[in-house]
């Protein structure tokens, strides 16, 4: 990435500009060592140097803790992200794949020592993965949190995109060495029986593939201001782009069919800590 970007600004640099860019990064794996996992201080300041130095960047926009760390206090975890971007080394801290409660509580930890609380959330999303987006953080969206939302793997790995519907290819990522616990976890057989009517779908409705519509089922959402795309050649990217006309075109009657096909709408839970803040005022 460091070196794609170097090529980049030397080539164009009006075009492509560091002040046009927003590059992140991640920080929770990083080597072997015993320092060099999770969430501490110290991992949390050498991972980003060296994050750094290979992105042969000054800083980077935002950084994001990888996972949650149970071994790490919270005060410590949003003291070092906050004095990295006291560093100028990045500019906002956000998470991935932290559960609603968990990023609550480095929200408040963060008002209480007057830092700055994480502005956003990098989770899994796509029609087979929604409960977080879709109810564990709904109240998140909302002041006093405003939680931004850059959602991945829109395709589950690609079965979304039908590419496993009749065996595991074999340069396909299911097919690495080291990768059996993604088989799985992922390989189920419910789901090609669901993308099967999701290419139908796609095809009578839209004449398009279900790999596109499954992308633009998540650029629909209101909450996601992202969606991460993965792709080995070019043609893919321009391919998966097709999807923001189509996420253009998708209607209520669209979203509800959809629900109808996959099955698996999260339900809406009653805001009760809102009911409860009423009812004190009324009192009052």
């Amino acid at each position: 990435m460091g070196e794609a970007l170097k090529k980049l600004t030397e080539k164009d640099p009006i075009l492509w500009r560091r002040s046009d860019l927003v590059i992140s990064t991640k920080i929770f794996w990083g080597g072997n060592g015993q320092n060099e996992l999770g969430l501490s201080r110290k991992h949390i300041k050498e991972g980003v140097d060296k994050s750094l130095k290979r992105l042969q960047l000054d800083y980077v926009d935002i950084v994001y803790c990888h996972r949650y760390d149970p071994l790490t206090p919270m005060e410590e975890i949003v003291q070092a992200f906050n004095d990295v971007i006291k560093q100028g080394k990045a500019l906002y801290w956000g998470t991935s794949m932290w559960t609603g409660q968990q990023i609550t509580e480095a929200y408040w930890t963060a008002k209480e020592l007057k830092l700055q609380p994480p502005v956003v959330e990098q989770p899994e999303y796509n029609l087979f993965e929604r409960n977080l987006i879709e109810h564990d953080f709904l109240r998140l969206y909302e002041p006093p949190y405003g939680l931004a939302i850059t959602s991945y793997s829109p395709l589950d790995c690609g079965i979304l995109a039908g590419k496993y519907n009749q065996a595991i290819p074999k340069n396909s990522r299911f097919a690495l060495k080291g990768f059996e616990w993604l088989v799985e976890e992922k390989y189920k057989k419910y789901k090609f029986e669901i993308v099967d009517k999701l290419i139908e779908y796609a095809k009578n409705e839209f004449n398009t593939s279900s790999a596109i519509l499954s992308i633009a089922w998540c650029l629909k959402n209101k909450h996601v201001n992202c969606v991460l795309l993965g792709a080995s050649n070019l043609n893919q990217i321009n391919d998966n782009l097709k999807a923001i006309e189509i996420a253009q075109q998708l209607t209520k009657k669209h979203l509800d069919d959809i629900d109808h096909i996959v099955q698996n709408k999260p339900a809406k839970q009653p805001n009760f800590g809102r009911f409860i803040i009423n009812m004190v005022d009324t009192n009052n």
